[in-house]
């Protein structure tokens, strides 16, 4: 009875020494195939996220728009820059250095957010400027946030040229109805249509080149420019007017009486006083 007991301890011992056993090499295996993972997914991940940035940089430079350095397309948050900066150069004893050229786009974007959140302009009262957007909002159906912009824009740009405000607002009526990508049979592009082949000299600030066209920001800058031109070269509101619109005789086509009308009705909806 005994020597049967002992028999079935022996076998049961054995039994369990060889499933241990079995349990234990299976541990061994997979424990091997996890350092063989690790090791190749250190040697791979590096080589794999290695490749990813490369394809990034060509995809990304194959999207860059030709009218943009790689320092400025890396910049595009950038909007550090007052109006009207270009490229500035200095000389020293350090190599020259030149700084991005503005983007119209983004200085727009700029205006809009800026105008979004503080709608004041020295010398206009609030109830004045809420008219006039009323008024230009409603006729010409644009959101308040943008009539807002290109308000600033006219004052900014006409308070520096002394042309009345009212007025350049007026020739974009008249010009484009407020619709910023609007082009004319003779090429005139934008707000205030500007010929680009004619002007790019003032567009050339900027780092989209002749694109910056489309922009109210740099539209209205260039468009107040030749305004104010026509202004010095002709000497009278009428004559700037006819210049404007390219008529060399005596007649416009009724072009600046269309303009002085659309001002006056500005000026009337808004209760702000035309400047001459």
């Amino acid at each position: 009875m005994v020597t049967a007991n002992t028999s079935w301890l022996v076998r049961g011992f054995k039994g369990l020494h060889s499933r241990l056993g079995e349990f234990i090499h299976l541990c061994a295996i997979y424990l091997g195939i996890a350092v063989l993972v690790t090791l190749a997914a250190g040697a791979v991940v590096p080589s794999m996220r290695e490749q990813a940035k490369q394809i990034y940089q060509v995809v990304m430079e194959a999207l860059r728009p030709e009218v943009m350095s790689n320092d400025h397309y890396a910049t595009l948050g950038w909007f550090g820059r007052q109006s009207g900066e270009g490229y500035s150069i200095e000389e020293g004893d350090e190599p020259l250095v030149s700084r991005p050229s503005p983007s119209a786009y983004l200085g727009f974007a700029q205006t809009l957010q800026q105008s979004s959140t503080n709608f004041t302009i020295s010398g206009v009262s609030r109830t004045q400027l809420n008219a006039l957007r009323s008024y230009l909002s409603r006729k010409y159906k644009l959101a308040n946030q943008v009539t807002s912009a290109l308000i600033h824009l006219a004052y900014v740009n006409g308070r520096e040229k002394d042309l009345d405000p009212l007025l350049i607002l007026a020739v974009i009526a008249i010009e484009s109805s407020y619709n910023p990508f609007v082009e004319s049979h003779a090429g005139a592009q934008g707000l205030m249509q500007v010929m680009t082949r004619v002007h790019q000299d003032k567009l050339d600030m900027y780092s989209e080149g002749n694109l910056a066209v489309f922009s109210p920001e740099a539209n209205i800058r260039a468009g107040t420019q030749i305004l104010y031109d026509c202004r010095k070269r002709r000497g009278s509101i009428t004559g700037a007017l006819a210049c404007y619109v390219g008529a060399t005789g005596p007649s416009d086509g009724g072009y600046g009486a269309r303009v002085l009308a659309e001002r006056r009705r500005i000026a009337l909806a808004s209760g702000i006083p035309i400047k001459d």
